[in-house]
């Protein structure tokens, strides 16, 4: 009688879990919490809607790369502003930091990594934040030697950090392979039976499980800081390349010499840095930042205004007292008539209707997209996108990426909001940062 009401009890907490209360009828999984995403700082809120994407004028560079095109497009947040230098040198610390510890740990300093409940490390093993560096174990300065220039780099002695030490190694998973009816999971055999191509090697191998999915990349996370002299032959620009990166004066100053491959790995640090703290905090994950589509930041850039020929929904530069409205080269060799010589502060000109800034001029702007010249024509009409991973050995054409705004040195048909351009994706320019953006959880 003893063992019928034990079993009896537990059949009892076994229905209770599955349904709340158990009464027969479908009623979903009870005691979920209700979701409620929050404004993302710094974000600005992109309501779904349909367009036209494409040209509002004649084309007059005869590019002849896009055409007129009705698609519609999901909610979306957005970055305000573009990636400034200051939030970007976070992710530079990030890297620089956890790169420091993992070496600390690896020569067996207590604390570095963190440990299960039993006391024992993870692996592979993870950091511990909470764990202060006591400078005064002698086992310390060497190590954090070893983050700094060799002696005989050093200019007049000086202790720097060596960036090319700077890498950061990220994973994501690769949907789009996932995804393919060859690699789905055989229930009859009880296996995979497709091959899967590591997109940053190109070496194919049979999928083994799902973890054949999850790619792997490493790269350097610093900008370039010498394009400011790369890219504009007999022009001194040494004060910018010394100093336009770091100096307290340039904080909210749009990033540049960043390549696509650095600003893509930005935005899988930035999701994982806010899952991380949300799983710290019992809360639920987010969706992953990534880089706008060039369909997503055109719809932004036209800030609901669909015949709009630039952000702000003239047909011209000037407003109505005559002051330039985005920062680009308005005239010959005449940079500082919009007020500024090189890239502005963020936010330095009037938003458009959505409250997004720099949407024209400023720097161009990277988006996820490939550059394809027919694009628009073979992409879907609902979030459209078109991607390509290319590898290193891949011929420089399958490189290219769209980027979209034009830029401080550009001409106002750049400024367009269906102006299509690209760059390669292992290029760095002083012209060109970037923004994020992230999918909306639900509807408004």
């Amino acid at each position: 009688m003893k063992k019928l009401l034990f079993f009896s009890t537990i059949l009892a907490v076994l229905a209770s879990g599955c349904g709340g209360s158990y009464n027969g009828e479908l009623v979903g999984v009870q005691g979920r919490k209700k979701w409620f995403e929050s404004d993302p700082y710094g974000m600005v809120f992109v309501p779904q809607g349909s367009f036209n994407v494409g040209p509002n004028d004649e084309d007059v560079a005869w590019a002849m790369n896009s055409l007129s095109r009705t698609v519609t497009v999901d909610a979306f947040w957005m970055d305000e502003t573009e990636i400034t230098n200051n939030e970007y040198r976070q992710f530079v610390i990030y890297v620089r930091d956890s790169i420091l510890r993992f070496k600390l740990g690896d020569a067996g300093i207590e604390g570095i990594f963190a440990v299960d409940d039993d006391g024992n490390e993870y692996d592979p093993p993870y950091l511990d934040w909470d764990t202060r560096i006591d400078l005064r174990d002698e086992l310390i300065p060497p190590i954090m030697e070893e983050m700094y220039y060799p002696e005989h780099e050093r200019f007049f002695g000086r202790k720097e950090i060596d960036t090319r030490k700077l890498i950061y190694s990220y994973f994501w998973i690769d949907l789009t392979q996932a995804a393919k009816e060859s690699s789905r999971y055989n229930y009859a055999t009880q296996s995979y039976e497709g091959e899967v191509i590591n997109i940053v090697t190109g070496e194919k191998g049979a999928i083994q499980d799902r973890s054949s999915f999850i790619m792997h990349d490493e790269v350097p996370c610093y900008p370039d800081t010498l394009v400011w002299i790369r890219d504009f032959t007999y022009s001194y620009n040494e004060p910018w390349a010394k100093m336009y990166f770091w100096h307290l004066s340039f904080d909210d100053y749009p990033v540049v010499g960043v390549s696509w491959k650095q600003a893509t790995a930005f935005s899988i640090w930035r999701t994982r840095y806010l899952n991380d703290y949300l799983s710290s905090q019992g809360g639920y994950f987010v969706q992953d930042y990534k880089l706008p589509s060039e369909t997503e930041w055109e719809y932004a850039a036209r800030g609901g205004l669909r015949l709009s020929m630039y952000p702000w929904g003239g047909m011209y530069t000037r407003n109505d007292v005559g002051c330039f409205l985005a920062n680009f080269k308005p005239l010959r060799g005449n940079y500082i008539d919009d007020g500024s010589l090189i890239p502005a502060k963020v936010g330095s000109y009037d938003p458009n209707e959505l409250h997004l800034y720099d949407m024209a001029g400023n720097v161009a702007e990277w988006t996820s997209s490939a550059y394809d010249e027919s694009a628009y024509m073979f992409s879907h009409d609902m979030n459209p996108d078109y991607k390509f991973n290319a590898r290193p050995d891949d011929p420089p054409v399958l490189k290219r990426k769209v980027i979209r705004g034009g830029s401080w040195k550009d001409i106002a048909y750049y400024m367009q909001c269906s102006t299509r351009n690209y760059e390669y994706q292992d290029s760095t320019k002083a012209y060109i940062g970037f923004r994020n953006v992230r999918s909306y959880m639900g509807y408004k």
